[in-house]
């Protein structure tokens, strides 16, 4: 004579065949557009530190180097303008593409030159030479402030890069501009590390004279160290995001 079973717990059996149905049952493809969707697209913002094609005797650009140490679906486009300052950036995010998954901010270094006639102005202490700078280093930060409230809002990842110290052939015009960069750096790392964003410290990174075409510009070795240390950030998994240092 046939067991008879009660119907709550035909009920839960018919529920578990139904979800080990489900989970048996092999996984749709992806569609191209879900493809697409999800594919990595990297966007440069800021200076020559990025724009470098000038700099580089036909060699190879920061983007190109990017674009060669990618998967060849992945993309990466060059919004950096030669020449721009910080307060150029959220203009270069107008023309952001809308695919765009990845940013990376390169800028500061051509708003410390303009600020560079600091350096020779005269002062009673060291004290007062060091308002001065403070006073500079106050300026950046509102303004570099103000620049990345314009990249959050983008809701993308974002990496900030340090500026590099510059290859002066003077000793002592090299120390000095380090010595004052330092302070800027500081305002740089200070707000990735309080947003939670990733940091290319580019001090480390472009350690060598032979990274540089010139005092201020990377060189085609320069921008492979960049454009490395950039791969490596877009290649980082989502709960990786965040805090991180690049320096090699």
């Amino acid at each position: 004579m046939p067991m008879s079973v009660p119907s709550d717990l035909m009920g839960r059996r018919g529920l578990l065949a139904a979800v080990n149905l489900m989970l048996l049952r092999p996984a749709r493809p992806q569609t191209l557009a879900s493809k697409e969707a999800f594919m990595p697209h990297v966007v440069l913002l800021g200076d020559s530190v990025f724009d470098n094609a000038a700099y580089v005797g036909g060699g190879s650009d920061v983007v190109q180097q990017v674009r060669a140490v990618l998967p060849d679906d992945w993309q990466a486009t060059l919004l950096a303008v030669d020449g721009n300052i910080i307060n150029d950036v959220p203009s270069q995010l107008g023309r952001l593409p809308k695919n765009a998954t990845h940013l990376v901010v390169s800028a500061g270094g051509n708003d410390a030159l303009r600020a560079s006639a600091v350096l020779e102005r005269a002062a009673r202490s060291v004290a007062e030479a060091l308002i001065l700078v403070a006073e500079v280093r106050e300026r950046f930060q509102a303004e570099y402030s103000t620049m990345l409230d314009a990249v959050q809002a983008t809701a993308r990842p974002a990496a900030l890069c340090t500026i590099y110290d510059p290859r002066y052939p003077n000793p002592q015009r090299r120390r000095l501009t380090a010595a004052a960069l330092a302070l800027l750096n500081d305002v740089i790392t200070r707000e990735a590390f309080a947003l939670r964003l990733t940091l290319i410290d580019l001090r480390v990174l472009c350690g060598e004279d032979a990274d540089f075409a010139n005092p201020i510009e990377p060189s085609v070795q320069g921008g492979r160290k960049v454009a490395s240390a950039v791969a490596a950030f877009v290649h980082a998994r989502p709960e990786q995001q965040g805090s991180q240092v690049f320096a090699h």
